[in-house]
C-alpha cells in the first residue's frame, strides 16, 4: 500500500472516531485538525457513506453518526496510552474529588481495552509521575464545585453561592447562571452572570462557602465564554516599569503575568518589565519586595514610596524582633 493511502485510511479511521466523539461536527473543523482542503473532508466523508457507515448532515453545516451507531472500542497507542497517565495525575490535583473520581472511573474503562505492552507501559509510568500543588483550589466545603459547575453550565441551571469576596472577606448569597470555567494563574474560576449584580462576575473556586445546582432554568442566553473573559478584564492600572537582572528575571516571568506584565525589553545587562497594575497598595509592591535585591525601580515615584514604606516595617520588625529575643 502506498504511503499516501495509507496515510489516508488513517484519516478516515480518525475522521469516523472524531464523529463519534461529537453530535454535529463541522467540515472545518475537521480540515483544521487534520490540515486538510475541505474538498478532500468531504471527499473522505463520502469515502465513509460509501463503507456503509450512517453519517447525516450535510457540507456547510456539520456531520453527526445515526443516534445509537458505534463502533467496538479502538485500540490506543503506546504514545496516547502515556498521555492518558500524565492526564489522569493532572485531574488528580487540579480538579474537585467528584471529577477525579469521574475521571478514574474512565481510565479504568480505557485500561481495559489497551493491548498488553501498553498496560505494561501505563504501569510502568503510573508510579513514575508525580504532580504536586502547594494551592487549596477548593474549599473544603464544597469539594465537588467544579462538578456541580459542569453540571450547570451543560443542563443550563441556576447555581447558588455562598460566596467569600476577597476584599472585605465578606460573606454573600449569590444565584448564578455559569457560562464557562477557566484556569489562570493556577485558581480555577468560573464566568457566570450574578443575577444579585445584574452583570457578569467571575469566582473563584477557592472562595465558594457553599454551592448547589438548582431547577431553574437560566433567565437568558448567554454567548462564548471568551466574550465575556475579554469585557471582564480589569481596567488599565498605574504603569509601573522595573529593571531586574537578567539571571533573576527567569524565575519571575511565571508569574509577572498576573501582576500586569504588558512588555520587556533588554536594556544592558537587566531586563526592563513594565506592567499595568491595578493594586499598588499590597499587590505588585509585595511582589516586587520577593526579588527587590535583584532589581531597580525606574518608576512611578508612587510605587517607590510605597515599597519604601513595606520595607522600614519590614526593618522595625525585624529589629523588635531581635531586641525581644535578646
Amino acid at each position: 500500500m502506498k504511503n499516501e493511502n495509507l496515510s489516508r485510511f488513517d484519516r478516515i479511521v480518525a475522521i469516523l472516531i472524531h464523529l463519534q466523539s461529537g453530535r454535529v461536527v463541522k467540515a472545518q473543523d475537521l480540515a483544521e485538525r487534520f490540515e486538510v482542503s475541505l474538498r478532500t473532508v468531504y471527499r473522505d466523508i463520502r469515502s465513509l457513506e460509501a463503507a456503509g457507515v450512517p453519517i447525516t448532515g450535510e457540507a456547510g453545516i456539520g456531520y453527526s453518526l445515526v443516534d445509537g451507531y458505534r463502533l467496538p472500542p479502538v485500540m490506543f497507542t503506546q504514545e496516547e496510552a502515556a498521555s492518558f497517565v500524565a492526564a489522569e495525575k493532572l485531574m488528580q490535583k487540579f480538579s474537585d474529588k467528584a471529577l477525579s473520581s469521574h475521571y478514574e472511573s474512565a481510565m479504568y474503562k480505557v485500561k481495559s481495552v489497551l493491548k498488553g505492552s501498553a498496560k505494561d507501559q501505563v504501569a510502568a509510568l503510573e508510579s513514575q509521575i508525580w504532580v504536586e500543588t502547594s494551592l487549596e483550589l477548593f474549599n473544603e466545603r464544597t469539594p465537588d464545585a467544579l462538578n456541580v459547575l459542569l453540571s450547570s453550565i451543560a443542563e443550563k441551571k441556576q447555581v447558588t453561592l455562598q460566596y467569600r469576596t476577597p476584599y472585605n472577606d465578606e460573606l454573600t448569597d449569590r444565584i448564578i447562571e455559569p457560562i464557562g470555567l477557566f484556569n489562570e494563574n493556577n485558581y480555577w474560576y468560573v464566568m457566570a452572570y450574578c443575577l444579585l449584580r445584574h452583570d457578569y462576575r467571575q469566582f473563584r473556586t477557592d472562595r465558594m462557602q457553599g454551592i448547589r445546582l438548582t431547577q431553574h432554568p437560566f433567565t437568558k442566553e448567554h454567548g462564548p465564554l471568551q466574550n465575556y473573559r475579554k469585557t471582564a478584564s480589569p481596567a488599565p492600572g498605574t504603569e509601573v516599569t522595573i529593571r531586574v537582572d537578567k539571571e533573576a528575571a527567569r524565575y519571575i516571568r511565571s508569574g509577572s503575568k498576573y501582576y500586569g506584565l504588558v512588555s520587556e525589553s533588554i536594556v544592558g545587562d537587566k531586563v526592563e518589565m513594565t506592567f499595568l497594575a491595578n493594586d499598588m497598595q499590597d499587590g505588585i509592591p509585595r511582589w516586587y519586595m520577593m526579588f527587590a535585591d535583584c532589581a531597580e525601580i525606574v518608576g512611578p515615584e508612587s510605587f517607590r514610596n510605597r515599597v519604601s514604606e513595606l520595607l522600614e516595617k519590614a526593618r522595625m520588625n525585624l529589629e523588635a524582633g531581635v531586641q525581644s529575643y535578646t
